[in-house]
């Protein structure tokens, strides 16, 4: 490819990677292969996976007028695997338009995007894990990091409640910045705290505003390059909680004052800590994370649902569960490298006992309501260690709706009538909560 003309910027910028050696034979290197290539596209940002035998050096840099992303991998020829990255691009991908490949020089391929817009790439490798083999990820952000507030509003926007949303949005808290990688500019809406500032404390929670719908955080388990537990037959968790939850979605947002916000609407991954963030930046009132079960064992059925516990699990399989659900970062794909300390204090030990109270009491209204409608594999909240009901000023619970590795219930989950009923018996059970204890979640 001919080097762009003097006034275009360039911007080269450090992929990150490292370079594991491979054994030569004489006169003669192994080139690494290609063995899938993935794109996850969503309107937060575009992933793009190379999963590979061998870890990979790659580089990276950026061109504008008009904008391009290259990358260029070492220890690699073309490939089928490789060439299939075209016809992976969607239409509708929010950042790319096109994708080109070639050998730019021998044993490294260069990866050219065609970009609609702007972005502040991430391009990191990630070690074997699970399923998955090596993997070369590139993340492609906007250069302006979305706000969930404005999402939010987004979405509301012929609701005759849009008013009070974007009354909240103008009001929204500083210190609940919106998650954001290097290179990305944060909205002006939300106000970044300054470098090495200490975690905000806890927000209280009595203190009613008239008209204020009551928000709840929806957060669909998994997702993208994380598939969480797959039943027999092949039924995968992302897949399920997600439908469950955009059930459950328009069920809150039918009901008078009571609105629910999404930390994921499609099939991409999201990281613990910005499900976290997501739900605090838009001041929801309750979180609830969904999930589908899986054990060793096909026999193991029941729902359950769990609150966090800041002094050890309730027993060894919560402790198992808890392990299994905070690993999802690993499987997922998260850049470490990327990951500000203001950010990760979020999923630090910050709750407060009024939050786990206030998440205990919930839960056990949500139990019951699901008791009706399903086998309870325990008949008390269970406690664990969830990095994702962290949240230090909002109730939070996580449902195990079912045992997706019981094929009893793998086939109930895959039914929309089933679906249905989880959502409606969640739904009873958050209105039988706000309607005992009406100021418990509320933020003054």
């Amino acid at each position: 490819m001919t080097p762009p003309a003097a006034p275009l910027r360039r911007k080269l910028i450090a992929g990150g990677c490292t370079l594991l050696l491979l054994p030569l034979v004489p006169g003669l290197a192994r080139a690494a292969t290609i063995v899938a290539v993935r794109t996850w596209p969503a309107d937060e940002y575009t992933r793009v996976t190379l999963e590979m035998d061998t870890e990979l050096k790659a580089e990276h840099f950026t061109l504008d007028n008009p904008h391009r992303l290259v990358v260029d991998i070492e220890g690699v020829q073309l490939s089928t695997a490789i060439n299939d990255l075209v016809s992976k691009i969607r239409p509708n991908d929010p950042y790319i338009s096109a994708v080109r490949v070639g050998q730019n020089r021998p044993n490294v391929v260069r990866l050219v995007f065609d970009l609609k817009q702007d972005v502040a790439p991430q391009v990191f490798t990630l070690k074997p894990i699970g399923e998955y083999k090596y993997r070369l990820v590139l993340d492609l952000y906007p250069k302006i990091a979305q706000d969930p507030l404005m999402a939010l509003l987004k979405d509301t926007e012929n609701d005759p409640l849009a008013g009070i949303l974007e009354s909240l949005a103008q009001g929204g808290p500083s210190e609940a910045p919106i998650p954001s990688v290097e290179g990305q500019k944060l909205p002006p809406t939300a106000r970044k705290p300054p470098e090495g500032a200490p975690p905000p404390p806890p927000r209280t929670a009595p203190g009613l505003r008239p008209g204020r719908p009551i928000l709840v955080a929806l957060d669909p388990g998994h997702g993208g390059e994380d598939p969480g537990a797959i039943g027999k037959r092949g039924t995968r968790e992302k897949d399920i909680v997600l439908q469950i939850a955009m059930r459950l979605k328009k069920l809150i947002d039918a009901q008078p004052g009571m609105r629910a916000y999404l930390t994921r609407d499609r099939d991409y991954f999201v990281p613990l800590n910005v499900r976290v963030q997501k739900a605090r930046r838009v001041q929801a009132d309750l979180f609830i994370s969904i999930h589908a079960d899986a054990w060793i064992k096909p026999t193991a059925r029941g729902s359950s649902v769990w609150a966090l516990s800041q002094h050890g699990a309730t027993s060894s399989a919560a402790r198992w569960l808890a392990k299994k659900e905070n690993d999802a970062d690993l499987i997922g794909g998260v850049n470490l490298g990327a990951h500000n300390a203001q950010v990760a204090k979020v999923l630090l030990d910050l709750s407060t006992g009024a939050q786990i109270n206030d998440s205990i009491r919930v839960g056990t209204q949500v139990l019951k309501e699901i008791g009706k409608i399903n086998k309870l594999h325990k008949n008390r909240i269970e406690r664990a260690g969830f990095a994702v009901l962290k949240a230090p000023d909002i109730p939070s619970i996580l449902i195990e709706t079912a045992f997706i590795s019981n094929p009893q219930e793998e086939q109930l989950l895959r039914t929309p009538a089933h679906q249905q009923r989880i959502a409606h018996a969640v739904l009873s059970g958050i209105q039988d909560y706000f309607s005992a204890h009406p100021a418990l979640a509320r933020r003054s």
